[in-house]
C-alpha cells in the first residue's frame, strides 16, 4: 500500500514537472531545470531516489523534472526520454543507465549540445558525464559474499539467481559476491547463470524454476544459500521461499529494502540485506549536477554507501533510516 501510494505521488510529480517545464531552450537568466531519469519507476528504490532529488531540488531551488520508463528493461523509453531532454533543452541531465551501453550515444548527444549529465547508481561505459554517483556495487556484493560463507560455515550449496544482462550495477554486486565465495573452497556455486529480469512476477517465475531443479523428493530444497542482487529479485525469491515453506530454512541475502523485505528480514525468514542510501544518491545527484552549472568543482566518482544488516541492528536509529526512510516528507502533498 505505501509503495502504491508512493507511485501515485511520483507519477504525479513527473506530469506537474512535465507541465511545467517549457519545450524551448531556457532562456539566459530562467531557472535552472534539471532532468532526473531513473531505470525505472515501480520499485521503492526509485521512489527514495526521487525523493533525495526532491529534497535537493527544494534546497538549492531549482526545479527537477522526474521522468522514466514504469519497467527496467524499457531501454528504447529511457533513450527516448534522454533524447526529449535534450531537444527540449534543460540545464543538465541526471540519470541513472539501464543499460551500461545503449545509454552511450544518448549521453554523448547531450554532451555535444552542451547539456552536462550526472550518471547516477549503475554505470556507463563511456567518460562523457560530470560525476558518478552511486553505490560501490562491488563492494555490497562482496559484503553478501562474506557474509553468506560465515553462514554457513564455509560449506555448502550456493544459488545466484542475476538480475538482466547490460546493468553494470548489479553486474558488479554478482560479480563481487562470487569473488567472495572463491576462497570457500567448501562451497559449491550450483547455479549462477539465470536473470530474474526487470519485474517481480517473471523473476517469481524464474525463480521457481532454478529452485525446482534442487527440491528433493520429500519436499527439502538441497540448497543451502541464496543471493539476489536487487529488489525485485530479493522479493521474488522471498515469495517462491514462503510459497513453499522453504523460508527461514535455506540463507538468504537480498538487497535493496522494502516493506516487505524489511518484514521477512525481521521474521528470520531473511539473513540479511545489502542496504543502499538512495535517498542520499538522489540528493546527491542533483546536488552535484547544482555545483557544476554554477562553477564548482565536483569530483569524477562519488560513492554514496552501502551497508549489511541483520535482525540483530536493523532496529538502530540509522539502519532504521536506511531500510525505511520517511519519503512521504518529500512525496507527499504539497
Amino acid at each position: 500500500m505505501r509503495s502504491a501510494a508512493l507511485r501515485t505521488a511520483a507519477l504525479g510529480a513527473a506530469l506537474l514537472g512535465a507541465a511545467c517545464g517549457g519545450g524551448a531552450k531556457p532562456a539566459a537568466g530562467a531557472r535552472t531545470t534539471i532532468a532526473v531519469i531513473p531505470k525505472g519507476t515501480s520499485h521503492v528504490f526509485w521512489a527514495s531516489i526521487h525523493a533525495g532529488a526532491v529534497k535537493a531540488s527544494r534546497e538549492l531551488d531549482v526545479d527537477i523534472i522526474w521522468r522514466g520508463p514504469l519497467r527496467e528493461d524499457e531501454r528504447d523509453s529511457q533513450v527516448s526520454e534522454v533524447e526529449g531532454f535534450v531537444s527540449r533543452g534543460v540545464s543538465g541531465i541526471v540519470l541513472a543507465p539501464l543499460d551500461e551501453a545503449a545509454l552511450v550515444e544518448p549521453v554523448a548527444s547531450a554532451a555535444r549540445s552542451k547539456i552536462p549529465v550526472v550518471i547516477i547508481d549503475s554505470g556507463l561505459k563511456s567518460d562523457q558525464y560530470v560525476s558518478f554517483v552511486a553505490t560501490d556495487n562491488h563492494k555490497g556484493g562482496a559484503l553478501a559474499g562474506e557474509h553468506m560463507v560465515k553462514l554457513l560455515g564455509g560449506k555448502g550449496k550456493v544459488v545466484l539467481l542475476r538480475y538482466a544482462e547490460g546493468s553494470n550495477s548489479t553486474g558488479e554486486r554478482e560479480k563481487g559476491f562470487l569473488e567472495a565465495l572463491q576462497g570457500a573452497r567448501g562451497i559449491e556455486v550450483v547455479s549462477a547463470n539465470q536473470y530474474g529480469g526487470a519485474d517481480v512476477e517473471g523473476a517469481y517465475k524464474k525463480s521457481e524454476a532454478v529452485l525446482s531443479g534442487f527440491k528433493a523428493a520429500d519436499g527439502r530444497l538441497g540448497v543451502d544459500g541464496i543471493f539476489c542482487p536487487n529488489e525485485s529479485t530479493s522479493f521474488a525469491m522471498l515469495r517462491v521461499l514462503q510459497d513453499n515453506r522453504w523460508a527461514g530454512k535455506v540463507r538468504f541475502i537480498g538487497f535493496d529494502a522494502s516493506d516487505n523485505l524489511v518484514k521477512g528480514l525481521r521474521e528470520g525468514q531473511i539473513d540479511a540485506l545489502i542496504v543502499q542510501d538512495p535517498v542520499r544518491m538522489g540528493y546527491l545527484g542533483v546536488k552535484t549536477m547544482v555545483d557544476h552549472l554554477r562553477g564548482r568543482a565536483v569530483e569524477k566518482r562519488i560513492d554514496t554507501g552501502v551497508h549489511l544488516v541483520t535482525k540483530a541492528d536493523m532496529d538502530t536509529p540509522e539502519t532504521k533510516e536506511l531500510l525505511q526512510p520517511d519519503l512521504a516528507k518529500w512525496l507527499g502533498p504539497q
